[in-house]
């Protein structure tokens, strides 16, 4: 996927987050990416999620060469390739459930579709939240949140989800209701990608990428 991939911050001084990394990330696994902080790891899954460029290098992502792509072509492949999970669920406050899930449809086709509810309710279902479709996202928990923001990231039917710390903000009983969706995902043969610190998270990885001053220490696979 990555190969002999330099990332550089123009300074004074210089910074080099990533130095020549190269590696690859199996397809219909879950790849846990995690290292100290300022180890390269964020900037590292930024570049693979086409929200930043490589300074150098190839960057392959589900069979696209991206490594001179424009940033327009960049946010295309990102509306169809690629669902994101954060920290932080980043909902809509005020907005249904359903309505949550139906603006990732939304932003994917650039207008509103009749088979976008139906899209949006059985993404739900995966998730085991069609029960909770209307209700309103300020009434949710922090798991519920999550699990929402899951079920966005899914109803593209990306190849690739992105997840930045997605048990950070979760008590352990929900973190491991996340986890237990990562794995059903995988078993969907849908390729995952976590940036975390959480022991529990690295401990479900199919393969653990460990990083270190901007480059890749090891890599387990389990």
């Amino acid at each position: 996927m990555l190969t002999e991939v330099t990332k550089r911050y123009v300074g004074p001084p210089a910074v080099d987050a990533l130095r020549r990394v190269s590696l690859e990330v199996q397809q219909g696994r879950h790849t846990v990416i995690t290292g100290p902080s300022g180890s390269g790891k964020s900037t590292l899954v930024n570049i693979i999620g086409t929200l930043d460029t490589a300074s150098s290098g190839q960057v392959v992502v589900a069979g696209h060469d991206l490594s001179g792509a424009s940033e327009v072509e960049r946010a295309q492949f990102r509306r169809h390739q690629l669902g994101f999970v954060f920290q932080s669920s980043h909902l809509l406050a005020g907005r249904s459930v359903v309505e949550n899930v139906e603006f990732a449809l939304l932003m994917r086709d650039g207008a509103r579709r009749p088979a976008h509810r139906d899209q949006a309710r059985e993404a739900l279902a995966a998730v085991g939240l069609d029960s909770r479709w209307m209700a309103d996202t300020r009434h949710l928990s922090g798991g519920e949140s999550q699990r929402v923001a899951i079920a966005r990231a899914l109803v593209t039917q990306p190849s690739l989800i992105i997840m930045d710390e997605p048990t950070g903000n979760l008590d352990s009983r929900a973190a491991q209701a996340v986890l237990a969706l990562v794995r059903e995902l995988v078993l969907r043969s849908i390729t995952v990608i976590t940036v975390t610190h959480d022991p529990l998270v690295t401990q479900t990885g199919d393969a653990v990428i460990r990083m270190r001053d901007g480059g890749v220490e090891s890599v387990d696979h389990a």
